[in-house]
C-alpha cells in the first residue's frame, strides 16, 4: 500500500495544532444542524448526522455542544444554509478546494475571491481543479492502535479499499457512498476513530518549496478563518526538510 501522504498529513496537523477551539466548535455544530434539518434528527437513522456528531465527538465537543445543535435545527428559526464548493488555485499552481456553509452567498463568494486574490492565488470556476481529486471516505486511526497488518485485515473486512500506515497512524480510504457502514464496522473491530470524515483526495500531488509551502499556507489559514468556510484542500506534498521548516 502508498505511504501516507504528506499532503494528508500536513492537513491533519494544521487542523489540530491551529485551530481555534471555539471557531472549531462552530464549525461542527453548523454541520450537525444542517445534516439534522436535511434528514432525520437521530443519529441512529441519519448516516450523515452520526458522522457528523461522531467527528464532533472525537474534536471533543461537549454533548450539550452537540444536542444545542441538533435541537437547533428543529426551530422554526432554524437558520438556512446553502452548500457550496468554490475552486482555484494557489501559489505554486497547487490546485485547492474549498467547501464552505453560508445564509449569504454574495458574501461568502466575495470573501473567498478576495482571500484567494490576497494571498497569491486564483479563483476559479466551479469543476476547473475538482477533476483532479476523488470524493473518498475517510477513517484516521493512531498508530498505537494496532500494527499495519490488523488495521489492513480490519479494512479489508470493513469494505475498505486502501489503507495507508506509517509512523503518523492509519488512513483507511473507502468510497463516499460506504463512508458511514465502513465506519461502524472499523467501529466494531478497532475502536473508536481518531477522525471520520468526507474528503477529496488528490489523484496526484505538485511538490513545494519551502517559500511556495509557506505561501500557500497562509492562503489556506485564511480561508479557514472564514466562519462560513467548512473545509479546504489542496493537492500538494513537500519534503521532510521543508515539514521540517513548516
Amino acid at each position: 500500500m502508498a505511504g501516507h501522504s504528506k499532503w494528508a498529513n500536513i492537513q491533519h496537523r494544521k487542523g489540530r495544532q491551529d485551530a481555534v477551539r471555539a471557531k472549531l466548535f462552530s464549525k461542527l455544530s453548523k454541520e450537525i444542524t444542517v445534516a439534522a434539518k436535511m434528514g432525520d434528527p437521530d443519529p441512529e437513522k441519519n448516516p450523515r448526522l452520526r458522522l457528523a456528531v461522531k467527528e464532533a465527538k472525537a474534536a471533543s465537543m461537549p454533548k450539550e455542544n452537540i444536542e444545542r445543535a441538533i435541537k437547533k435545527s428543529q426551530g422554526g428559526d432554524a437558520e438556512s444554509y446553502d452548500e457550496i464548493r468554490y475552486e482555484g488555485y494557489g501559489p505554486g499552481g497547487v490546485a485547492v478546494i474549498v467547501e464552505a456553509m453560508t445564509d449569504n452567498r454574495n458574501r461568502t463568494a466575495s470573501n473567498v475571491r478576495s482571500t484567494f486574490s490576497k494571498n497569491g492565488g486564483n479563483l476559479g470556476e466551479t469543476g476547473s481543479v475538482a477533476f483532479m481529486f476523488d470524493r473518498k471516505g475517510q477513517v484516521v486511526y493512531p498508530a498505537s492502535i494496532a500494527d499495519a497488518d490488523t488495521v489492513m485485515l480490519a479494512a479489508i473486512d470493513a469494505g475498505a479499499e486502501d489503507v495507508e500506515s506509517s509512523e503518523d497512524g492509519h488512513v483507511i480510504w473507502c468510497a463516499d457512498i460506504d463512508l458511514a457502514a465502513v465506519s461502524a464496522a472499523l467501529d466494531s473491530s478497532l475502536g473508536e476513530a481518531e477522525s471520520t470524515r468526507l474528503v477529496w483526495k488528490p489523484q496526484t500531488t505538485t511538490e513545494l518549496d519551502l517559500e511556495s509551502a509557506r505561501a500557500l499556507m497562509k492562503l489556506i489559514e485564511a480561508l479557514e478563518d472564514d466562519d462560513d468556510v467548512q473545509n479546504v484542500t489542496a493537492n500538494f506534498e513537500v519534503s521532510d526538510a521543508v515539514m521540517a521548516e513548516l
